[in-house]
């Protein structure tokens, strides 16, 4: 978390920020691991497979960092049905940050990229800054950026960041973290 704070207030771009966050999860898998796993599992059954595997290795491994998480059905855009959701009651990491932008640019937007670029399974995160949950699509294309409803939130109230930076007096240009940023 103190990392996720002082990339937010030094003012690396969204971009960057993104970026160091997908290194810091492939840093997470054996690389051949990564390559394997997007060559051989991922094509089988258009992705079914590796969309509900993910989802279950999620919800068993993550749990530390997200808190209580449990599988769920999802509806991909050709109306099908799969059990590759993963749904998050209350993310720890929401919680603690108290950030939209921590949640976007280190955990929604890597994670998604990390998932499609890295394990070759689209990934959807959808996060609730009402009440924290966050429900995790596997095998469902995320919308255009600006399409995107959470990127489309004001700035959380209690949002620590956003005040540090209101007391620092700080204009920050488009291409800088605030909240929504991207």
């Amino acid at each position: 978390m103190e990392v996720a704070n002082r990339l937010m207030v030094k003012g690396k771009s969204a971009l960057e920020t993104e970026q160091a966050a997908v290194r810091v999860l492939q840093s997470l898998f054996p690389p051949l691991l990564l390559v394997l796993y997007k060559a051989l599992l991922a094509p089988i059954a258009n992705g079914q497979l590796a969309a509900m595997m993910l989802a279950r290795a999620t919800a068993i491994s993550c749990q530390w960092l997200m808190g209580s998480c449990s599988v769920n059905s999802v509806t991909l855009p050709d109306g099908k049905s799969w059990s590759s959701g993963v749904f998050v009651e209350k993310c720890k990491y929401l919680e603690e940050s108290k950030c939209l932008g921590i949640c976007i640019n280190t955990c929604k937007l890597p994670t998604q990229t990390f998932f499609k670029d890295h394990m070759g399974v689209d990934l959807y995160m959808e996060p609730n800054f009402e009440d924290y949950s966050c429900q995790f699509n596997f095998g469902v294309p995320p919308p255009p950026l600006d399409t995107d409803k959470a990127l489309k939130e004001p700035c959380l109230d209690i949002c620590t960041n956003a005040r540090r930076r209101r007391e620092l007096g700080r204009n920050s240009s488009p291409d800088e973290l605030s909240c929504p940023q991207v």
